[in-house]
């Protein structure tokens, strides 16, 4: 069957068509749009996908219109594009986008509208997250876009303080239209009893891969357990592994599946690196920072201890940073976030739990200190720049070690990240050979697993020059 897809925009001088590509034999078709709209979007003959070009096309509700409109929203992305419409027709979906495309507001829009549409007043979805960075950024997109509306929200994520607990407890014993939690601190409040999800029309499984990766597949099938069998089901990840799919079979019918531009940076991040010493990338992060001294830069760093000791470093430097970790309550890391959002603070330094769990404009720079342990925590990082079409710079400080872990990455991307020469002052650097640095690794694991007893040799190991 040939399949044609919409590619481009209303066709000019042409009210109501659109201009159809067949991907097969590239011709250029032109069809009639109101004479074929059914449903909530345009079926075609032999048409795989026709997407909306403009919310309005999406036949949305005329407060979630309005909020959009109050917002600044003109035209849906392509993730929303082609997830909004099946979720109107009740499909399950499972969509693979890369980070900063829009995922949130794509699965936020159907569900309020569906909600507004129905009058329903009793708690119709759950959204479940990784992290509390993430569980508040999409409570707070839901605020907006559900102002004009009757729904509520509330936002169970965590902490040790048993007042909010309590105020959790209260909340949702009194019912909101939508529920936002992590995993474990749902669990917590299902297993005491107080909570009826008996009525839930949606279940959303956002970041699915790193709740996976965090060990949460088996408090998600808990709280699976809770909910009614007849739901729809939908499912967003960054990446689209075999347990993903394992899990989607579990849990969805004969979903729909949108898969846009997997794990690859946005188009507009500017991406370099260096290859240096470990011991010279303290100084080049000083001079990175300190050559940007307008732009908002965000610094990942691999541990909690390299977070504090980098803040540490840029504070005797006299520069304006701050750093997140978790080793802050949930409101000295909410006072950091809007320092950072408001720009008060012009450097944040963090760990990968915020590669997924900040949603801030305007971030002009990020620093890889330490390369991700991660392939795909890569493209995460450098996606909290370039959002919604900006443009930004990511650069990685890559030592020895990294090479093999950074080739990778390029593999994953399907692109070669250009390697800056190092400034002269900071001395030598090591030559870019991720070849040699498998070969030197491999070595070293060999003599940790071969000694003249035979079995392992720690000690031996150490002699290696590890």
């Amino acid at each position: 069957m040939e399949r044609s897809y919409l590619f481009g925009a209303h066709l000019p001088n042409a009210p109501g068509r659109f201009l159809i590509i067949n991907r097969q034999k590239a011709r250029i078709l032109q069809k009639p749009f109101m004479d074929l709209r059914k449903g909530n979007y345009v079926h075609l003959p032999n048409i795989h996908f026709l997407f909306p070009l403009h919310f309005d096309d999406l036949q949305l509700s005329s407060q979630l219109l309005e909020s959009l409109d109050s917002m600044g929203y003109i035209d849906p992305t392509p993730v929303q594009q082609q997830v909004i419409p099946p979720i109107l027709e009740g499909k399950d979906v499972i969509a693979c986008a890369q980070t900063g495309t829009g995922k949130t507001a794509a699965y936020l829009l159907p569900v309020l509208d569906k909600i507004i549409r129905g009058g329903i007043t009793h708690t119709s979805a759950v959204i479940i997250s990784p992290t509390r960075e993430l569980a508040l950024q999409i409570d707070n997109a839901f605020q907006g876009f559900a102002y004009f509306t009757h729904a509520s929200s509330i936002a169970v994520y965590g902490g040790s303080d048993g007042q909010v607990f309590e105020q959790e407890k209260t909340a949702l014993t009194n019912g909101a239209s939508v529920v936002i939690a992590t995993p474990g601190r749902l669990l917590s409040h299902l297993s005491l009893g107080y909570v009826k999800f008996n009525q839930i029309d949606f279940l959303v499984l956002d970041e699915a891969d790193k709740m996976l990766d965090m060990g949460f597949h088996d408090d998600i099938l808990r709280i699976i357990s809770f909910l009614p069998v007849k739901r729809q089901n939908l499912l967003f990840s960054a990446t689209m592994p075999s347990r993903i799919r394992d899990l989607a079979r579990k849990i969805m019918q004969h979903p729909v599946e949108v898969n846009i531009a997997i794990s690859k940076p946005a188009a507009g991040v500017k991406q370099q690196a260096y290859v240096l010493y470990e011991s010279q990338k303290s100084p080049l992060l000083v001079k990175l920072v300190g050559q940007h001294p307008d732009s908002s830069i965000l610094i990942f760093a691999s541990t909690k201890a390299n977070v504090k000791s980098l803040e540490k470093e840029l504070l005797r430097k006299k520069m304006p940073v701050r750093a997140i970790h978790s080793d802050l309550s949930q409101q000295e890391r909410e006072s950091v976030l809007l320092s950072f959002r408001n720009r008060s603070t012009r450097i944040l330094v963090a760990t990968d739990i915020l590669s997924r769990g900040i949603d801030i404009e305007n971030i002009g720079m990020v620093i890889n200190y330490d390369v991700p342990g991660d392939a795909e925590d890569y493209v995460h990082r450098v996606g909290r720049t370039a959002r919604a079409e900006s443009t930004g710079e990511a650069v990685t400080l890559i030592s020895e070690k990294d090479m093999k872990r950074f080739a990778q990455i390029e593999a994953l991307i399907e692109s070669v990240v250009p390697k800056l020469t190092l400034p002269s002052d900071l001395g030598p650097a090591p030559e870019w050979n991720p070849a040699a640095a498998r070969k030197h690794r491999s070595n070293h694991k060999k003599n940790f697993r071969k000694s003249k007893s035979g079995g392992r040799h720690k000690g031996h190991f150490k002699s290696s020059g590890k």
